[in-house]
C-alpha cells in the first residue's frame, strides 16, 4: 500500500507563482522606473530558465507512460495546459506594464523608446550610418525555400521572421530569416537628445528601419518583419559510459544543449495568423508551446537599460559597511584567531573573502589551501588569489562543479586556467553536483597546523556578492575545522563519510539531521517546552521534508518560513497547518540566505546552510550546513531574520490562494533590507 502524498502545491506552479511576485515589483510605483524596467527583465529571464528547465522535465515525465499521475502524484500533461494559461495571463500582464505604463512614465521624464516608425529625419540619418558602420556586416538572412530544409534555430536567439509581398503576385510571397546580433552589439541605442529629450532606439527597430538596405535585390512591393524565439531543452544528457575526459564529455554536451528539444516559441502577437501557421508548421510545434508576446524578445537584456534621465530614476547604491572590529589593514588571520566574524551580504563588503585569500596567497605560513567554486564572477578575483597562491608556492586544491546549471562552458574555462597555473583541480563527482560554499586555509604556526575557515550560504563571487543577501562565516572554531578538512579529503577521494558532529552535510546526512531537529521540537512541544522553528531558504520542495513540518504544526510547533521561490507547503490549513506562517520577500536584492533556527528548549540552535529542503539539495548534491557557536554572531543573525519577519513592505504573504497577498500594514512600516543596512551600520 502506498504512503498517502502530503497536501502540496505543484512544484512548477507554485515557481509560477514566485515569479508573479517579481512581476508585482515591476508593478509597484514606490520601485524607481529603471529599476521597474530591471525586474521586468528579471522575470523574462527566469521564464526563460523555467522553460528551458522544468519544463522539458514535465515533457518527458509526460513520455513515460499512461499511468504518470499514479507515479508521480499529478498528471504533467495537465500541469503544462495550466503552466501555460498561467504564462499567457503573465505575459499579458507583463506587456500591460511595459507598454501601457513604463513607456509613458518614461515619457514623462521626458525619455522616449521610439521605434521605426517614429523617426524623424535627423534621427533616421543617424540609424541609417548606425547601421551601414556597425550592424550591416553581422547580419546574415537567410531565404526560405520550400525545396531546402528549415534552418535550425538557437535556443533564445532572436530572429525576424520577414516577408516580402509583390502587390501583383501576393501567393508568390518570400520569406526569411534572420538572427538578431545581441550578443555582439548593445541592445540599446542612444540617440542624439534634442530640446532635452532623451531618444532610445532597440536593435531590432533599427533593422526594421533598414529592412530596404537588406532586401534591395528583390521585387517587393511590401515588407513585414516580426520576432521569434524558440526556447530549448537545456538539460545535459550526459553519456556516463564514455571513456573519455569529463571536461570534454561536458563541453560536447553543452554542444547538444544548443539542438535542444524545442519548449516554447515566443512571437510577436502582432504577427499575421498566416505567418505563424507557416513557422509552426516548419517547426512542427506542439500547440501549447506557443507563447504570445510582445514585438521585443529576450527582454533579459533589458536588465542593462540605460539610465539616460534622474539619478532617482534607480536605486541609491549604498556603500557596503565596514564590519565593526575587522580590519582589512591589519592581518586577518590574526583578527580571526581571536573570534569568529559574520559578513553579511551585500550590506557589508566581499572585498573581507578576496583580503583572506589575498592575504593566504602571500603569507610564507600558510601551505595550502581548498576551496569549493559553484559559480564564479566573468573576471574573478578569486581565482586570481588563488593563481597567486600556486604562483607563490601553496598547495591549492580547488574543487570546480563543472555541472552548474547555465555556467558550465565558464566554469570550463577557469578550469584551464587553474590547471595552467598549477593548481590541483577537481572536477567534482559525477553523479553530485558539489554545491557547498566552503574554504579552509591550512598554516604551520610554531611547528603546529592551525586552520582558517569560510563557510558561507551564497557563491565566492563578487559580483553576486552585491545583490544576493547572504552570510559568510569566518571561524577557527578547532572541531568545525577539523571536520572541514575530513570533507574536503573525502571529495578529493570522491567518498562521503558519515558521522560528523558540528556540520550538517549532504548527501548523506542531512536529510536524516533536520528531521531529527524538526523531532527534537515536536518533542519538547508535547512536554510544554519552548518549541518553535524559523527556517529561511529560497525553495522548500521536499515531500518528506513538508510532511515533517506539517507533524511538527500538528503537534504544536510554531513555524515561522521564510521563502523566496518555491514553497509547496501549504500553510493556514485548519487540522493541517494552522502553526505554520510563510512569507516571501521580493526586494532590491535577491535573498539567498538559508538560515535554520531551532527552539530546542529554550537553548536556541542557530545553523547557515548552502542547502534548500529540495530533494536535489538533500540526496544529490554535496552540501554544507554549519552552526553559529558564537553568541555575538548568534544574536547578530536573530536580529536580522526578527527584522525580516516585521517586514510589511516587500513581504508576501504564502497562502492556500496562491494570490501573493502583502503583509497587512500596520501602523509603521518595516522593509527589512533597508531595515538590516540601518542596523548594520549603527550597530556597536
Amino acid at each position: 500500500m502506498s504512503k498517502q502524498k502530503p497536501l502540496l502545491t505543484n512544484r512548477e506552479i507554485s515557481w509560477l507563482y514566485f515569479n508573479e511576485r517579481v512581476l508585482q515589483e515591476a508593478a509597484d510605483k514606490t520601485v524607481p522606473l529603471i529599476e521597474r524596467i530591471r525586474f521586468l527583465a528579471i522575470f523574462s529571464s527566469n521564464l526563460d530558465e523555467f522553460y528551458r528547465v522544468r519544463v522539458p522535465t514535465l515533457s518527458r515525465l509526460s513520455n513515460i507512460n499512461t499511468k504518470a499521475k499514479e507515479v508521480f502524484g499529478y498528471n504533467p500533461k495537465k500541469i503544462i495546459k495550466q503552466i501555460k494559461n498561467i504564462v499567457v495571463k503573465q505575459e499579458r500582464k507583463f506587456n500591460h506594464l511595459y507598454e501601457d505604463e513604463i513607456i509613458k512614465e518614461l515619457a514623462q521624464e521626458k525619455i522616449f523608446i521610439i521605434n521605426e516608425y517614429q523617426l524623424n529625419v535627423a534621427r533616421g540619418q543617424f540609424v541609417k550610418k548606425y547601421f551601414k558602420d556597425k550592424l550591416l556586416s553581422t547580419l546574415v538572412p537567410i531565404m526560405l525555400d520550400e525545396s531546402k530544409p528549415f534552418p535550425e534555430l538557437k535556443d533564445r536567439a532572436i530572429y525576424f521572421l520577414v516577408r516580402l509581398i509583390n502587390k501583383d503576385a501576393p501567393e508568390k510571397a518570400r520569406y526569411s530569416l534572420m538572427e538578431i546580433p545581441t550578443k555582439s552589439l548593445e541592445r540599446f541605442i542612444v540617440l542624439p537628445e534634442t530640446n532635452h529629450l532623451k531618444f532610445i532606439i532597440l536593435l531590432d527597430d533599427v533593422i526594421r528601419y533598414c529592412l530596404d538596405n537588406i532586401y534591395f535585390i528583390f521585387d517587393y512591393d511590401t515588407i513585414e518583419a516580426y520576432s521569434i524565439q524558440l526556447t530549448r531543452d537545456a538539460e545535459l544528457d550526459l553519456d556516463r559510459s564514455v571513456s573519455e575526459k569529463f571536461i570534454d564529455t561536458l563541453t560536447k554536451s553543452l554542444q547538444k544543449r544548443k539542438k535542444g528539444k524545442p519548449m516554447r516559441l515566443l512571437y510577436d502577437n502582432n504577427m499575421p495568423l498566416d505567418m505563424l501557421t507557416f513557422l509552426v508548421d516548419k517547426l512542427d510545434l506542439d500547440s501549447d508551446a506557443l507563447i504570445p508576446g510582445n514585438r521585443y524578445h529576450n527582454f533579459k537584456d533589458f536588465i542593462a537599460f540605460p539610465n539616460v534621465g534622474r539619478p532617482e530614476l534607480e536605486y541609491e547604491k549604498d556603500p557596503p559597511l565596514e564590519i565593526l572590529n575587522l580590519d582589512m589593514g591589519k592581518s586577518i588571520f590574526t583578527q580571526i584567531a581571536k573570534r569568529d566574524y559574520l559578513i553579511n551580504l551585500p550590506y557589508q563588503s566581499f572585498d573581507y573573502i578576496i583580503h583572506f585569500l589575498r592575504e593566504a596567497a602571500i603569507d610564507p605560513k600558510v601551505v595550502e589551501i581548498d576551496i569549493t567554486l559553484y559559480r564564479l564572477a566573468e573576471n574573478s578575483r578569486v581565482i586570481n588569489a588563488l593563481i597567486n597562491a600556486a604562483r607563490n608556492g601553496k598547495r591549492v586544491n580547488c574543487l570546480v562543479e563543472l555541472k552548474a546549471r547555465f555556467d558550465e562552458q565558464n566554469n570550463i574555462n577557469w578550469t584551464k586556467r587553474l590547471e595552467e597555473e598549477g593548481v590541483q583541480v577537481n572536477y567534482g563527482l559525477l553523479d553530485y553536483k558539489v554545491h557547498s560554499k566552503i574554504c579552509l586555509i591550512t598554516r604551520k604556526e610554531k611547528g603546529k597546523v592551525s586552520y582558517y575557515a569560510n563557510l558561507a550560504t551564497g557563491n565566492f563571487n563578487e559580483k553576486s556578492a552585491r545583490i544576493y543577501c547572504d552570510h559568510s562565516l569566518f571561524t577557527t572554531h578547532p572541531e568545525i575545522t577539523a571536520e572541514l578538512k575530513r570533507l574536503f579529503k573525502g571529495l578529493d577521494k570522491k567518498v562521503f563519510y558519515k558521522g560528523y558532529n558540528c556540520l550538517i552535510v549532504s548527501p548523506l546526512e542531512t536529510r536524516e539531521k533536520v528531521g531529527l531537529l524538526i523531532d527534537a521540537e515536536i518533542k519538547n512541544a508535547r512536554e510544554g517546552k519552548p518549541a518553535y522553528m524559523i527556517l529561511k531558504m529560497n525553495s522548500l520542495a521536499d515531500e518528506d521534508i513538508v510532511q515533517k513540518l506539517y507533524d511538527a504544526g500538528a503537534a504544536g510547533v510554531k513555524i515561522q518560513l521564510i521563502i523566496r521561490g518555491m514553497c509547496t507547503l501549504v500553510p493556514g490549513v485548519e487540522g493541517l497547518s494552522e502553526n505554520i506562517e510563510v512569507i516571501s520577500i521580493i526586494d532590491r536584492y535577491l535573498e539567498h540566505a538559508r538560515v535554520w533556527i531551532f527552539a530546542n528548549g529554550g537553548d536556541e540552535k542557530i545553523f547557515l546552510a548552502s542547502a534548500d529542503l529540495m530533494t536535489r539539495n538533500l540526496d544529490h548534491r554535496v552540501e554544507v550546513g554549519f552552526p553559529i557557536l558564537d553568541p555575538n554572531i548568534r544574536k547578530e543573525i536573530r536580529d536580522i531574520i526578527n527584522i525580516q519577519l516585521k517586514d510589511n513592505t516587500k513581504a508576501r504573504e504564502i497562502n492556500s490562494l496562491n494570490n501573493n497577498r502583502y503583509k497587512p500594514k500596520g501602523k509603521v512600516s518595516y522593509r527589512a533590507q533597508t531595515d538590516i543596512y540601518t542596523y548594520l551600520k549603527y550597530k556597536k
